[in-house]
């Protein structure tokens, strides 16, 4: 019998990512042109591999917040306790989206991406801004008619509603709530296995995803944006590094390099995927059984915060405004930076849920400002590759805004959280 060690869940998936972004630059430097590999290789393989990882995980994301908001919930011994958790998780989202806009804004006005020596940079470009809710419409949206059928459409504000609501009626039910709490705690590990199933299937989605997006993007776009997706990238780095860790080690005390390492998997999901909510999953998952945050906190934070914090595209909008606002030569006043905090922190929360959201928060920002939100075309070629990191750094800011609601309540493990095994059961099968 071997004694071999198993590659561990995050190195199979580094493998998969590097393979498939070689293989599709390949494709793309040497076999552009060929019909048959990018109808049946491209557009078929990698398009339909990669399509069905995503919409394997997807396929969790309702079931998973459901029953494990409602475990969480109906454990609850005090329900009021949930007031505390969503004003904590709501404060917190808001801050680290506010410090992640004004970050940004600042590395943007000190390094000038949209400054030229030549011509300003146009395009034919166009861009039409789908219309943001009105913030009545928002609160009226937040409360369910029909919670099936907000189940079905994944809309995750009224699902977490429905299921906090829900939860609390478990709880105050007596031996009829104890019944239906014990199904919904043994549904619980049952998706939790289905979880560790796909986790494993990962390395596969993740190089089918990573061989489509290289073969398709354009070097000679991202060269032409690079100045502002180098500042973009470095913005996240700074956020996701620095801010994070300080944050997590002022307010909790805990290791934040402890922290960073066991996010790997799930910001490595994140950045495949692009979607904060097809990682709620693997974000969940890392934050009960290796951050050590007890469920009661997770299930609520952790859906909240894939819907509601919107970090990564707040440094994408800062950023994105001082770009566009030079590009066209339109001089901002403080006033105006300071309304672009404001407008895009609060329109974070606004628009959770609606499709194409950060393209639509960054077109609320510059009408707010008196941008033309047609500049938005100039930065649509490099968004999706920026996409996928600012989603890392999304699914990265849940965990930690999680660990400090968690450690605020005393539902964090400490010695989970420091054992560096902790929750690596779950990478093999």
């Amino acid at each position: 019998m071997s004694d071999k060690k198993p590659m561990s869940l995050t190195m199979r998936i580094v493998i998969g990512m590097l393979l498939g972004i070689v293989i599709g630059a390949l494709i793309q430097f040497t076999l552009a042109d060929n019909a048959f590999v990018k109808e049946y290789i491209v557009e078929g393989l990698f398009l339909v591999g990669g399509k069905i990882f995503v919409n394997s995980l997807k396929m969790l994301v309702v079931p998973l917040v459901f029953i494990s908001l409602i475990c969480g919930t109906c454990s609850l011994s005090d329900p009021s306790k949930l007031g505390r958790l969503g004003g904590k998780s709501i404060l917190l989202y808001l801050s680290t989206t506010a410090i992640a806009i004004t970050l940004a804004i600042s590395l943007a006005l000190v390094v000038s991406p949209g400054v030229t020596d030549g011509e300003p940079l146009t395009s034919e470009a166009t861009f039409d801004a789908k219309q943001a809710p009105s913030l009545s419409q928002v609160l009226i949206n937040i409360v369910p008619s029909n919670p099936i059928e907000a189940m079905a459409q994944g809309n995750m504000l009224q699902i977490i509603l429905f299921a906090l609501l829900l939860g609390v009626a478990i709880s105050l039910s007596g031996e009829s709530g104890k019944r239906v709490a014990s199904l919904f705690n043994d549904l619980n590990e049952v998706v939790m296995k289905l979880v560790v199933i796909l986790m494993n299937l990962a390395p596969y989605g993740v190089f089918f995803l990573m061989a489509k997006l290289f073969s398709e993007v354009s070097v000679t776009t991202i060269f032409s944006l690079g100045k502002y997706f180098l500042v973009v990238l470095f913005a996240l780095g700074i956020h996701a590094l620095i801010t994070y860790p300080l944050l997590l080690k002022l307010l909790t005390g805990l290791n934040p390099v402890t922290f960073i390492k066991k996010m790997r998997d799930a910001a490595l999901f994140a950045f495949s995927t692009a979607s904060s909510n097809a990682t709620i999953p693997v974000t969940l998952e890392t934050a009960t059984q290796k951050l050590g945050v007890n469920n009661n906190v997770a299930s609520f934070t952790v859906p909240l915060g894939a819907t509601i914090n919107m970090d990564g595209t707040a440094i994408m909008q800062g950023v994105a405004t001082v770009f566009i606002a030079q590009v066209f030569g339109v001089e901002l006043g403080i006033t105006d930076y300071l309304m672009v905090i404001l407008t895009a922190t609060l329109a974070s929360v606004g628009t959770a849920g609606v499709p194409g959201v950060g393209l639509i928060m960054l077109a609320m920002v510059l009408q707010q400002v008196g941008l033309p939100v047609e500049g938005i075309a100039l930065i649509i070629g490099v968004d999706r590759l920026l996409d996928m990191t600012r989603t890392a750094v999304n699914v990265t800011g849940d965990s930690m805004v999680t660990l400090i609601v968690g450690k605020s309540e005393k539902e964090v493990d400490v010695d989970t959280f420091n054992n560096p095994a902790a929750g690596k059961t779950t990478e093999t099968l």
